[in-house]
């Protein structure tokens, strides 16, 4: 019986080739949507999920308030934190510290036991606590960790120990690392763990162990060990098993008050909690972060995007198979009247929907063979994730294959089989009024989310062309940067004139017009943010600096605009007083009444050792960050010594000999040290990646969803065509117009897009309305970009309506009614 049901099912497609061919390309096109995108949040979602218990695991948070204002919030904390949980919390378990050099890793490493010694500038270094290994459950694959305990030793990962040495035995080998801090460390490689995880918030190359730091110096121990001073350590805890997070972060708040109590005494309250690491690549929206974050937000509207394209897909099949009740009636009528019941009816609809979800499944998979490299780009996604060998992936076909048979095969499979044979067997069979409303309402939720996408696409498309045209504030074009040398002379006048020299020398090309030095770096954040007053004023407000420094050059580099006073110059020998320059948004803040009022003013700064220097000038609000994040006031001091980048303004008409100049003054200025640049338009629009993948995934998604959509406008009204035939020809013969039929048999279908259009406008307008909200510098939706998708959507169904009508309305009426 059921090799029979199989072989009618089969019959069935072939007899009708057309609509067979629409709901099986259909299905396949809206299922291999549904698995693409869900490979990419799949992949998106599986952030630490190889840590075994990864739901124990958790970063502690910083957020620190001056005065009752969040000043910051911190994937960083304090050196002591990590210690002083363990010792005094049962529930935590272990800890991990990490130390990331501060606000960078500015580091070379050297392999020098050989005649041409690899020297590289090392990223993705950290001194690390021993905790860190088998907490995030790294394998070891040569050597013994547990001598991570002792100073001078470290890991490094499979990839760098080929890097350094080759196909020799990294263990038992030295590597000398040399940072900006004057630090000179030779280190023993004892363990070889495996590369990092492409899924993981953190990736390490080298850990350095922690006991190296304690060797620097008698004060190191209270520094690096159990310092509640400096912000700058990684902290990861393990709780125990069912322990509850909450409770821990109430007791964290004892801890504060115990170990840095003097921080209240300066007016800042420290608050530590609890992240967790799986949530961490995201929703962390932290300072400090060591990797570039994915979009939590963004992730949740294309989760939503794949269950409705996997909907319509499955919309297109009921549309059609109900659509031809009246043909399958006769089936129907026959199949009753020589003695079949209900039941094997509905079971042979059933297994008819079973083998068009079949063969769609076989496109599915050929689709998604071909078209993998694409999306693998589109979403980064990185070739180590390989979707045929994810168990979800497998799980889910299964699902979707017998359930989406079982959803789109069992309304149909009812419907016809609960025709009475007498009525069809004398033509008396109509459609329902039920069914029209049903099909009439799958038209409608098919194009409502077709117009919903088109006009998201638009407007996640216009946020981020806001975002990356935007006056920024500062000019970041045609800008090479290039860090401050790791190995360093210890003098300060032989740095300063390894310095002077460099900028002389390329100061005298001509490609080269500026080069500029400084501590910020336009897209990062500034680390250093403090309270700042203006000294022996009446108001006394207090405002959350960011501070930075920068040479007499940096100014006009970035092209930054005086709105009173002056900027930094030699001529006024700003380099020996004690002089700043700040934002409109901090002299705001100040409560004066125009700029002006705080040019001459000092302002003091408590944090920073009573710091107090002359406000110079105010300049125009820049954003030092992308527009993701709000603009914060800025206080801008100058000195030659502090700089940690060089900009170069340099010319694009000849850049590789630029390039080759730039070098070779590099390493003339700063030997041993190896040349390393990016350009800084890049790096600041690196912040929008995630941002520009979303919104390329939810445009190309959106042309599938619309395309699903129009192949079953289609197949409804061939069909429909086809059931008008002979009413068509009568038409024809009595005189009406072919342009006159096409409006008559288009006007249904046109009445449900305008309704579709109708419901999508509002609900569309409220969830983009939502997600735009998430940005401080947004775009606003316009109304015409409601209005052109609308007619756009229109204009599609419309053709797509009138094709097939046409076609029909073009044949010779003879052909319809020579038995009549």
């Amino acid at each position: 019986m059921l090799s029979n049901y199989f072989r009618i099912g089969w019959r069935s497609l072939f007899k009708n080739k057309l609509f067979s061919i629409i709901n099986i390309l259909g299905l396949s096109i809206g299922v291999a949507a549904f698995l693409l995108i869900r490979q990419y949040v799949s992949y998106e979602r599986s952030y630490e999920q190889y840590i075994p218990n990864a739901q124990n695991v958790f970063r502690v948070q910083l957020d620190v308030y001056q005065n009752d204002e969040l000043e910051y919030r911190s994937s960083e904390n304090y050196a002591g934190v990590g210690p002083a949980l363990q010792e005094e919390l049962p529930d935590v378990l272990s800890y991990a510290k990490l130390y990331n050099m501060g606000s960078k890793n500015n580091i070379v490493v050297t392999r020098s036991d050989q005649a041409e010694p690899i020297v590289i500038k090392q990223g993705r270094l950290l001194y690390s606590t021993e905790g860190f290994l088998p907490m995030f459950h790294y394998m070891i694959k040569a050597g013994d960790a547990e001598q991570m305990d002792q100073p001078f030793k470290m890991a490094i990962s499979a990839t760098t120990a080929k890097k350094y040495f080759g196909s020799e035995q990294a263990i038992g080998n030295y590597l000398r690392l040399e940072d900006d801090d004057f630090n000179d460390e030779l280190c023993e490689v004892v363990a070889v763990f495996e590369d990092s995880p492409d899924n993981t918030h953190l990736k390490v190359d080298i850990l350095v162990s922690f006991a190296t730091l304690y060797a620097r110096g008698e004060w190191a121990p209270g520094r690096y060990g159990t310092g509640w001073g400096r912000k700058d350590y990684y902290t990861y805890v393990e709780l125990r098993e069912g322990a509850s997070p909450i409770a821990v972060e109430n007791k964290m708040t004892e801890l504060v008050s115990k170990y840095a109590s003097d921080h209240l005494d300066r007016g800042q309250k420290d608050v530590l909690s609890l992240q967790p690491v799986r949530d961490i690549h995201l929703f962390s929206k932290l300072t400090d972060e060591p990797e570039v974050h994915g979009n939590g937000d963004g992730l949740y509207y294309l989760v939503w995007i794949s269950y409705f394209i996997l909907i319509i897909a499955w919309v297109n099949y009921i549309n059609l198979s109900t659509a031809r009740a009246v043909d399958r009636g006769r089936e129907v009528g026959l199949r009753k009247v020589l003695g079949s019941h209900r039941r094997p009816l509905i079971w042979q609809f059933l297994i008819e929907s079973f083998v068009i979800n079949g063969l769609s499944m076989v496109l599915v998979f050929i689709a998604i063979l071909i078209s993998t490299p694409f999306f693998r780009a589109l979403g980064g996604t990185p070739e180590s994730y390989v979707i045929w060998q994810q168990a979800w992936f497998w799980l889910t076909v299964f699902a979707i294959l017998f359930v989406g048979s079982i959803l789109s095969g069992l309304y149909p499979a009812f419907v016809l089989s609960s025709f009475k044979p007498t009525a069809v067997l004398h033509g008396k069979l109509k459609s329902s009024n039920s069914g029209l409303f049903l099909r009439k309402g799958l038209v409608v939720f098919q194009f409502a989310t077709s117009v919903a996408m088109i006009i998201g696409t638009w407007a996640v498309y216009n946020q981020m062309e806001y975002m990356q045209s935007k006056d920024l504030g500062l000019s970041i074009d045609q800008t090479l940067v290039i860090e401050r040398p790791s190995k360093r002379d210890t003098s300060y006048q032989q740095v300063l004139r390894s310095l002077a020299n460099f900028k002389t020398e390329l100061s005298q090309e001509n490609d080269i017009e500026y080069v500029a030095g400084g501590t910020m770096l336009p897209g990062k954040k500034l680390r250093f943010r403090s309270p700042v007053q203006i000294k022996n004023s009446p108001n006394q407000n207090e405002v959350i600096c960011a501070a930075a420094w920068v040479d007499y050059e940096f100014a006009d580099a970035m092209g930054f605009e005086v709105v009173a006073g002056r900027l930094f110059s030699q001529s006024f020998n700003d380099y020996e007083d004690e002089v700043v320059v700040l934002t409109e948004k901090a002299a705001r803040g100040f409560g004066y009444d125009s700029p002006e009022q705080v040019i001459g003013k000092t302002i003091i700064v408590e944090d920073f050792r009573n710091y107090e220097a002359e406000v110079i000038g105010i300049i125009k609000d820049f954003h030092q960050e992308s527009l993701k994040e709000a603009q914060m006031p800025i206080m801008i001091g100058t000195g030659p010594f502090m700089m940690e980048y060089y900009m170069i303004k340099v010319s694009t008409s000849n850049l590789q000999t630029t390039l080759d100049k730039i070098s070779s003054q590099w390493y003339e200025s700063f030997p041993g040290n190896p040349f390393d640049y990016f350009f800084l338009d890049e790096y600041f629009n690196s912040y929008y990646e995630t941002d520009r993948r979303f919104s390329n995934m939810f445009a190309v998604f959106a042309v599938f969803a619309v395309f699903i959509g129009c192949l079953g406008l289609f197949g409804l009204s061939s069909f429909t065509a086809m059931q008008r035939t002979k009413e068509i020809a009568i038409r024809k013969v009595l005189g009406s117009t072919l342009l006159s039929i096409v409006l008559m048999l288009s006007r249904e279908f046109l009445q449900l897009i305008f309704i579709a259009i109708l419901i999508a406008w509002p609900l569309v307008y409220i969830g983009m309305e939502e997600w735009l909200s998430n940005y401080p510098y947004r775009s606003e939706l316009q109304w015409w970009s409601f209005t052109v998708s609308g007619l756009f959507v229109g204009v599609i169904a419309f053709l797509t309506v009138s094709y097939q009508t046409l076609k029909s309305a073009m044949e010779n009426p003879i052909k319809a009614l020579k038995y009549e």
